[in-house]
């Protein structure tokens, strides 16, 4: 693995830890029952994510409802206690009645702070920029209205940080300023980019800022997407019982997360986002967001076991092979780090890790992939 990060401190930082399996990790001979070591290790997470308290909101507007090619589509808001209101997209199909089983589809990062929900839903027009990231990312096909169509509910929601939930360049201080101020359109590409120069520049002074406040970026976005996922069960139209996540990159991110940690969540699917903390000391963290570092944690569990408190719970990762935000290398070995927890688990049938060839990406043959695992643990 290419040691490009710290230079010569690079090999002595990865042997702080290399060769010592993380204090609970489930691979270690101690823990042998793991529904025992789950409750442990999973508060462990959850007390180094350090995140605000974000219930449920209390109410949710119905902003507009519309149908959409056999959808029915609602655009929602909720207030959560901090932040501007979070902007969200919910789709059905049209003519469904009873309960269905729901999905929460986690928008990715990719750098576009100005768009959040819209990365993976469609509730009209869409603007030439938005449509060019579907094309680049989901093969042209904005994956939560597929699933959708195949019998399911399926909230978006803005994430901190992102569209609705936007840092607005106008409220902060002039030295953190970059260019003018802003307020994008996301139709309009060069006001596209302005924010989101911006909005990388600041991404260092975000993490400072909450860790300073004794929460991390991790930490907050776990607990928007646990309210979300909260909103998603409490529907009418949703049978809370029938619960799954996922997302690309940065939604893969966020879906081992909440899928490591909430017991809501029965199914999921995460694209584009596994590998070692190792990998990223080495070689890749000049390629992720400050959304992703936990502090401590990797002296407890090793970045895939986060979701691999799950087990045994059904679980997907998927991830490509010419991906250049991670080393195939060290996604190979976190395949063989969460196979170990799921055999442990007895549970070995209820993870799937799949490799794609090509670059980053979350395609259709992937996307029906994963439509067919939500389909096989979701639709009993």
């Amino acid at each position: 693995m290419a040691e490009t990060m710290i230079g010569a401190y690079g090999q002595w930082a990865a042997s702080l830890r290399r060769g010592k399996l993380p204090e609970m990790s489930f691979r270690r001979d101690e823990f042998t029952d793991v529904d025992a070591w789950r409750p442990a290790a999973r508060q462990r997470v959850l007390d180094r994510l350090a995140g605000p308290e974000v219930p449920t909101p209390g109410s949710v507007e119905t902003i507009d409802v519309t149908e959409l090619d056999g959808l029915r589509v609602e655009r929602l808001r909720w207030r959560l206690p901090f932040g501007p209101p979070t902007d969200a997209v919910c789709l059905k199909p049209a003519d469904a009645t009873g309960r269905l089983p729901g999905v929460l589809a986690l928008h990715c990062h990719g750098g576009r702070k100005c768009w959040g929900w819209k990365k993976v839903a469609r509730a009209g027009d869409v603007e030439p920029p938005v449509a060019a990231h579907h094309q680049q990312y989901y093969g042209g096909r904005p994956w939560a209205n597929a699933l959708a169509r195949r019998g399911y509910v399926v909230l978006a929601h803005d994430l901190f940080a992102f569209a609705s939930r936007r840092v607005r360049m106008a409220d902060c201080s002039p030295e953190v300023r970059v260019g003018e101020v802003v307020a994008p359109d996301p139709g309009d590409a060069e006001a596209v980019e302005a924010y989101d120069r911006f909005a990388l520049a600041h991404e260092n002074i975000m993490a400072k800022s909450l860790l300073s406040a004794g929460t991390t970026w991790p930490g907050v976005f776990a607990a928007e997407d646990r309210a979300a996922l909260g909103v998603l069960a409490g529907r009418d139209d949703v049978d809370a019982g029938r619960l799954g996540c996922g997302g690309l990159s940065g939604g893969g991110l966020r879906t081992c997360m909440l899928a490591g940690l909430d017991e809501r969540i029965r199914c999921s699917v995460g694209v584009g986002f596994m590998t070692t903390w190792e990998d990223f000391l080495l070689a890749k963290c000049h390629t992720h967001t400050w959304m992703v570092y936990v502090p401590l944690l990797p002296n407890e569990l090793d970045f895939p076991e986060i979701v691999g408190l799950r087990a045994p719970r059904p679980t997907m990762v998927m991830n490509t092979t010419e991906d250049a935000l991670f080393s195939l290398d060290a996604v190979k070995e976190s395949k063989a780090m969460l196979e170990q927890v799921f055999a442990k688990a007895g549970a070995a049938d209820r993870l799937a890790f799949n490799l794609y060839a090509g670059p980053h990406k979350f395609d259709v043959p992937m996307q029906d992939d994963a439509f067919a695992w939500f389909d096989r643990w979701l639709r009993e």
